[in-house]
């Protein structure tokens, strides 16, 4: 397998990216290679410093970088040399397995939808999140920013992609999938979610268990969370502006810290034709790491497949 990293995406890059790729070496199968994707003078002066052979890894030259206040479409476009772009050629041309970044999360979009493009079927990739439950496992939210306006058939297929995700990444079997909403009841919310709520009871593409509140996002009740990419955005906003409270007044205990998002490291764009992984842009080499062993897994899932199969 071979997984390639943007070593120039993230507030503290190529420092953390580097160093993150090192301890992912550590953890990874031998036969699992590091592809970097970025400055190479910059690339090695980062590894002679952490006493790391070159020849551990394979390095791309990449002289540009597509900085995280550019536009996604024209930096990607104008930039064909930028480490995002290279590794999306890799990507597209099979060179690499999986691509993770920590960079412009628009253009890691954008660079997916026109270099490896949606997989046929797919009205639009979504962006999931992970949320820490109670009980110890996790809940997939879907759309957590990629999608702000959606219809809904897009909410209903958004079902499809957790549903998958949750069972072949996350082990979770039969997931159980519901809609985010201001009430139970299949009548409450807007136009979107009433519709959307017909369109996905009694479906037989997963195992829908009705509307969900806002109150119990992070209990058990649920595996899978649907809804458009405003609203995701702004509950994942508010999961991280509660653990930065909580741990500035020192009241984390063991479910709280499962809040920080190095533990996750970052997540797939769901729906795409090859494994793409972006991260947070403030991510260290913690979540580097974990950002890498990520693209593992997913692409030993066989996600990609596994969607393709379900559409068909």
């Amino acid at each position: 397998m071979r997984i390639g990293i943007d070593i120039t995406g993230g507030d503290y890059a190529p420092q953390k990216t580097v160093h993150g790729a090192i301890l992912a070496l550590n953890e990874l199968p031998s036969d699992t290679k590091i592809v970097l994707f970025g400055r190479k003078t910059e690339i090695l002066f980062e590894l002679q410093h952490h006493n790391t052979l070159e020849n551990n890894f394979e390095i791309i030259d990449c002289k540009d970088v597509i900085s995280m206040g550019e536009h996604p479409t024209k930096a990607f476009k104008s930039k064909p040399n930028s480490s995002i772009a290279k590794g999306f050629e890799y990507l597209s041309k099979g060179l690499i397995d999986g691509f993770a970044s920590a960079g412009n999360t628009g253009a890691m979009f954008v660079g997916g939808y026109y270099s490896v493009k949606a997989i046929p079927g797919i009205l639009r990739p979504a962006i999931s999140s992970l949320i820490p439950r109670e009980d110890g496992g996790v809940t997939v939210l879907l759309d957590v920013g990629a999608n702000a306006d959606c219809k809904p058939d897009i909410l209903y297929q958004f079902g499809i992609l957790g549903s998958l995700f949750s069972e072949h990444v996350c082990k979770i079997k039969k997931p159980k999938v519901s809609l985010l909403n201001l009430g139970e009841e299949k009548t409450k919310g807007n136009m979107l979610s009433q519709a959307s709520y017909s369109m996905m009871e009694n479906n037989p593409d997963y195992n829908f268990i009705g509307n969900i509140e806002g109150r119990a996002i992070f209990d058990s009740e649920t595996d899978v969370i649907v809804c458009d990419g405003f609203t995701g955005n702004i509950v994942l906003k508010e999961a991280e502006g509660i653990y930065s409270i909580i741990k500035k007044r020192g009241l984390l205990d063991e479910y709280f810290k499962r809040f920080n998002y190095e533990n996750y490291g970052g997540t797939p764009i769901l729906g795409l034709n090859k494994t793409v992984i972006v991260g947070h842009g403030i991510s260290n080499e913690i979540a580097i790491k974990n950002m890498i062993t990520l693209t593992k897994d997913v692409v030993e899932a066989g996600l990609t497949s596994k969607i393709k199969n379900h559409l068909n």
